[in-house]
């Protein structure tokens, strides 16, 4: 394949992962960050830089083809890395799931991205990326719709150093208050506790209680490209009451993955009508790496459908997608 693809943060949980993606699927991967102890142990080249030091970005990305951002909090790691990855006119795809971090990167950076013929692909991940996959496919021919749902059913959740960090971030960038999509647009409220409701997944799972407006980087990457004034995101009761007690994740197999799985139940609305996708697969920090480095594959052999700031919806052909991460994501139509 020959392309080189250098990942900003590495040696954290998820970037791990998405070294070994890329070497398993043929990219010369080059790790990059800020420990060059963590960094030798990959036994590859690697390349000191840190956001701190634009300087080293630079040297970072000479002769690189593409970066993929794994380093949270992406609040204060993703501007650096797009600002470096615009001066070395290469792509940038980042697996942030921090609502006010991707929403910066459309703010701030699609123009110049656009100008600068230079693809930024933010949230390529589980959360962000991947309701956005599954609620584009979800439309099909449909030019708008009146909601989308994206309930998340995560038969456990036991955050990393990096989710707990980007999580106090992002409270205190919102002052404690939540965030919802409605009437076509983002609103910060306060309020009591998060409602319950019961969602009847597909079979295995079947119904389970999950919290409402337990908002996910979904609400910023949907509403980008399709016209769904209200974009709603839900829980399993079960899986935040793990996140609340903050144990991190635990490998059971050689490629580090924990026995975590998800099932990820998209559904849109118009008038009377209902379509629905159903993703289902294991580990969400793991299921990130094939999706982040799908991203990077397509931008670079220029199978993209727009340039600059793009969610993964709008950037690429979303059912090919999904059909290209199977088995490791298994997607399906559902007839309600």
């Amino acid at each position: 394949m020959g392309y080189r693809v250098a990942v900003f943060g590495a040696y954290g949980h998820t970037g791990r992962f998405v070294m070994a993606e890329l070497r398993e699927q043929g990219f010369d991967a080059l790790p990059v960050g800020r420990d060059p102890r963590q960094l030798a142990a990959f036994g590859l080249g690697y390349r000191v830089a840190s956001v701190d030091d634009p300087a080293s970005l630079d040297v970072a990305l000479t002769g690189v083809d593409a970066v993929i951002n794994c380093a949270g909090p992406f609040a204060s790691t993703a501007a650096g890395v797009i600002e470096a990855a615009l001066r070395a006119g290469i792509p940038y795809v980042d697996v942030a799931a921090e609502i006010e971090a991707n929403l910066d990167t459309f703010t701030h950076f699609t123009e110049r991205a656009r100008t600068a013929g230079v693809a930024v692909v933010p949230a390529m991940a589980f959360f962000g990326g991947l309701g956005d996959l599954l609620a584009t496919t979800a439309m099909g021919d449909w030019t708008s719709a009146d909601e989308a749902h994206v309930a998340y059913g995560l038969s456990s959740w036991h955050p990393t150093a990096g989710t707990v960090a980007a999580g106090v971030v992002s409270r205190e960038r919102r002052a404690g208050r939540r965030v919802r999509y409605i009437e076509g647009r983002l609103e910060y409220h306060s309020g009591g506790e998060l409602p319950r409701v019961d969602w009847d997944f597909p079979a295995p799972l079947g119904r389970r209680t999950v919290l409402g407006e337990f908002t996910m980087a979904d609400v910023v990457t949907i509403p980008r490209h399709l016209v769904i004034p209200e974009v709603r995101t839900y829980m399993t009761v079960d899986a935040t009451t793990d996140l609340a007690a903050a144990a991190a994740p635990v490998a059971v197999d050689g490629r580090g993955r924990s026995a975590q799985t998800f099932t990820v139940d998209v559904i849109v609305r118009r008038g009377d009508a209902r379509r629905r996708v159903v993703a289902s697969g294991r580990d969400i920090y793991a299921v990130s790496a094939p999706l982040a480095v799908e991203a990077v594959r397509r931008v670079l052999d220029g199978r993209t459908r727009t340039s600059g700031v793009a969610s993964a919806g709008e950037m690429f052909d979303a059912p090919d997608f999904l059909r290209a991460l199977s088995p490791t994501i298994r997607v399906e139509p559902v007839s309600d």
